[in-house]
């Protein structure tokens, strides 16, 4: 098996940095448009014939160091019984957000070995597909983030109304949020049980709080996720974005590779967050859009930050644009793997 990936993780010596992109499976590439056009979003994430092909789709393309499951960050706020429609040209909408006590009171407490297990199947099937050749990321979304989007009830880029929750009825946030905590920490328990070798928690929003209320109203729970998953004895990456002004709090809250984003310099990151910590990053998707001379000088820069200290793995600092064009793609893959060659 390709390794580096894993090696990286674990902050072992590697032949060259290892490479792979969040939302590298998506609508940039032509294979994923046209199953888009036959099926549904939920179609595809539910079906795990479907979903295995389109994990698939970016790795026979690309010379990539690892594949991520297709999935989303929202069938467990289905699995808790909510309503999630993906709308075309909006996104993700939950019909009945979370608003009041009562509303979170009446969240299922499911299983998700048992009503996520079309995403375990997908993840099985998957591995059995690569057959060894490259290592298999699962993931799911923090607390945090999955909060925001069902209190919002679409897009949480600005989470108003989560942060009043948070604020006017602390003792129902905290409830949401370790109801939520469990069931992740489970979910991504059972992904290693499927067969995942690596799994990231996505904390995708939580940029938009300061660093003392992260540490107060977040952290404990992402801690407690980031534990059991850490406890499966898989490399677990902690994903987040925005959150430049608290890398360390971020660090300290857990997992084995820190992810950055491209607001910090990575060299600076890095430092910050303590070199006994792996680091992911961190190019701006935006730059797979400039012409692939800069492409090149960019993630070069990165690779010199890195400095050939063990435990780099590049990868963007949010996922691929769906105006990328593929040639970006297949460059900035070959510029990392050869201008990183130990």
């Amino acid at each position: 098996m390709k390794d580096r990936f894993l090696k990286a993780c674990r902050r072992e010596p590697v032949d060259c940095t290892p490479i792979w992109l969040m939302r590298q499976a998506g609508r940039y590439m032509e294979a994923y448009r046209r199953l888009r056009e036959r099926y549904t979003m939920a179609q595809l994430v539910k079906t795990p014939e479907l979903a295995v092909e389109i994990t698939l789709q970016p790795v026979r393309a690309f010379d990539l160091d690892a594949a991520i499951i297709y999935s989303d960050l929202l069938p467990p706020l289905e699995a808790m019984g909510l309503e999630v429609e993906f709308v075309e040209g909006e996104g993700p909408v939950i019909r009945q957000p979370l608003r009041s006590r009562a509303d979170v009171e009446a969240l299922r407490e499911s299983d998700p070995r048992e009503s996520l297990n079309f995403v375990l199947q997908a993840i099985c099937l998957a591995r059995q597909a690569l057959d060894g050749r490259l290592p298999l990321i699962g993931f799911a979304g923090a607390p945090f983030t999955l909060a925001t989007y069902a209190i919002e009830g679409s897009n949480a880029r600005n989470p108003v109304h989560a942060k009043a929750l948070m604020y006017q009825e602390p003792q129902t946030w905290h409830l949401l949020m370790e109801r939520f905590a469990h069931f992740i920490a489970r979910y991504l328990e059972a992904q290693v049980e499927a067969g995942a070798q690596a799994v990231q928690l996505f904390d995708s929003w939580v940029g938009a709080l300061s660093p003392a209320d992260y540490a107060r109203y977040v952290a404990p729970y992402s801690r407690y996720v980031l534990q059991a998953a850490q406890a499966t004895g898989v490399p677990v990456i902690h994903f987040s974005t925005g959150t430049g002004g608290m890398l360390e709090h971020i660090a300290a809250v857990g997992g084995d590779v820190i992810a950055v984003d491209w607001r910090t310099p990575l060299d600076v990151a890095w430092q910050r967050i303590g070199y006994q910590r792996a680091i992911q990053g961190n190019l701006d998707p935006a730059v797979l859009l400039a012409p692939l001379e800069e492409l090149r000088r960019q993630a070069v820069q990165i690779l010199e930050q890195a400095g050939n200290r063990p435990g780099h793995i590049f990868n963007l600092g949010h996922g691929v644009l769906p105006q990328t064009p593929i040639e970006a793609v297949a460059h900035l893959v070959e510029v990392v793997h050869r201008e990183s060659q130990r």
